[in-house]
């Protein structure tokens, strides 16, 4: 009997000392590599009518990135490229509200980590992960005391066509691998699965975040395409009450000039109204209102995923 508790009580203290998984409560931004930073901030500022609250520079003065607003919460980063025609993907980052608790959570689930949560240059704790696919996840707190509050409530223009991020898009091949790392591990839950052109291969999974509503959508692929033909699969999705509105507003705008594609509304597979945008290194912005066309959820696909 004292044998067996006293298994009983280490199974106990082991189970009490095993690292819990803290709260993942949103996407907080997406990364990008742009060939040309001005013409970049004339997509997302003038066009999109996002604002910059800050940026940060190298030792040598040189542009290292900048930070698009989308909410108090939500940016697209951009960061000048390193090597032209390579993946415009930087990194994506999901919010936790204790990254040192994600830190121990993670090293103690294998996945390779730093040996402390630093701050970054923006005051925000945060560190770097990679999932199997080998995309880098950022895991990010926001500080009270980090630009990210010191500028809360500010640079949120009206004239910008988006007030959230819904979803990033990522590029995957290795399903069983990505749902082991962000459903088992990370708590993200699967809602919905699609299948393009005629159906028969399935082509995207949502996972939403276990504590949240926004989500990653996994962009599915046997193999990856070629880095320069990567920006339509790895993307943001941009929330839009009403589609019609957002096209009257970004046809209004002076930038439209100088956005030569067409504006084009469609009903998506998922049976919500969308509309794609490209920047000028081909990345794409998919503008998408919330809801169904008719309020009916579309069903998710029993197809098989890419062989």
């Amino acid at each position: 009997m004292k044998f067996l508790i006293a298994i009983l009580l280490s199974a106990a203290v082991a189970g009490a000392e095993e690292p819990k998984r803290p709260l993942i409560t949103g996407v907080s931004h997406i990364a990008l590599f742009v060939h040309d930073v001005e013409r970049s901030r004339e997509f997302y500022k003038d066009f999109l009518g996002f604002e910059e609250p800050f940026s940060l520079n190298n030792p040598d003065g040189s542009l290292s990135l900048t930070f698009i607003k989308i909410n108090d919460r939500q940016y697209i980063e951009l960061f000048p490229e390193k090597e032209a025609g390579t993946d415009r993907l930087n990194h994506i980052s999901i919010e936790t509200d204790d990254a040192e608790a994600m830190r121990k959570y993670l090293g103690g689930h294998g996945v390779k980590v730093p040996d402390h949560v630093p701050k970054g240059r923006i005051g925000n704790s945060n560190f770097n992960v990679k999932d199997p696919e080998g995309h880098t996840v950022e895991i990010v707190q926001y500080e009270p005391d980090g630009w990210s509050m010191r500028e809360k409530g500010k640079f949120m223009s009206n004239a910008r066509v988006s007030k959230h991020a819904m979803h990033v898009g990522i590029i995957v091949t290795h399903l069983d691998a990505e749902m082991k790392f962000y459903h088992d591990l990370l708590g993200f839950q699967e809602f919905w699965r699609g299948a393009g052109g005629e159906g028969k291969v399935l082509s995207w999974i949502n996972m939403r975040v276990p504590d949240g509503q926004d989500y990653i959508e996994f962009m599915l692929y046997k193999a990856p395409p070629d880095p320069v033909r990567r920006g339509s699969a790895h993307h943001v999705a941009l929330e839009v009450s009403n589609i019609d509105e957002a096209k009257a507003m970004l046809e209004a705008k002076p930038a439209r000039k100088d956005y030569t594609k067409p504006l084009e509304i469609r009903t998506g597979t998922n049976r919500k109204r969308q509309m794609n945008l490209f920047d000028p290194d081909g990345t794409r912005s998919e503008l998408m209102e919330p809801k169904t066309v008719d309020g009916v959820p579309a069903p998710s696909s029993t197809a098989p995923p890419p062989q």
